[in-house]
């Protein structure tokens, strides 16, 4: 089966890839969200809180671990969904303007590059353990912790399905 997906043009394997773009939403004074995560199983906490994300600002970039990176977070079954087919479907929502993938354990390196004007996690961290919220706030962005969906977590699904396999 061929792929017709349409919406690849904003899905960068190497945020050096994604520069232009970034480049011309500054140049058109946009405001820039940045958050990251796994989105291993996409849920509608994960949807709830990019809706949030995409609403403090014109364009959000949305950092998504590649599956090594998650390997190494997560444990050897993870991820369950393979890293092109988790940016496709992220990149899918219609809030969402552009996915980067980032190999390293953290987004630090994605964010210091990207330099958003928003830097957004879910309220399980709070805003001092926001890898690159020092970097952001120093240079005049805000960084904002997003209140999530109780009950939501593709940990919580994984381990349900496993409970019901047993």
């Amino acid at each position: 089966m061929q792929n017709s997906v349409d919406i690849e043009h904003i899905i960068f394997d190497k945020v050096e890839d994604f520069l232009p773009l970034l480049n011309s939403w500054r140049a058109s004074n946009f405001k820039i969200v940045f958050t990251n995560g796994c989105f291993d199983i996409l849920h509608v906490g994960h949807v709830d809180y990019l809706n949030k994300a995409k609403a403090l600002g014109h364009k959000l970039v949305v950092g998504l671990n590649t599956d090594a990176s998650v390997k190494r977070l997560k444990g050897p079954q993870r991820p369950l969904v393979a890293q092109h087919s988790r940016a496709i479907v992220i990149a899918s929502l219609k809030f969402v303007d552009a996915v980067v993938l980032f190999d390293e354990e953290t987004p630090l390196q994605l964010i210091t590059t990207i330099v958003p004007n928003v830097l957004t996690k879910g309220a399980d961290y709070t805003i001092e353990n926001i890898v690159g919220s020092k970097f952001v706030a120093d240079k005049g962005g805000e960084v904002i912790s997003i209140p999530l969906v109780e009950g939501f977590s593709s940990s919580a699904i994984i381990k349900k399905m496993g409970d019901n396999n047993s």
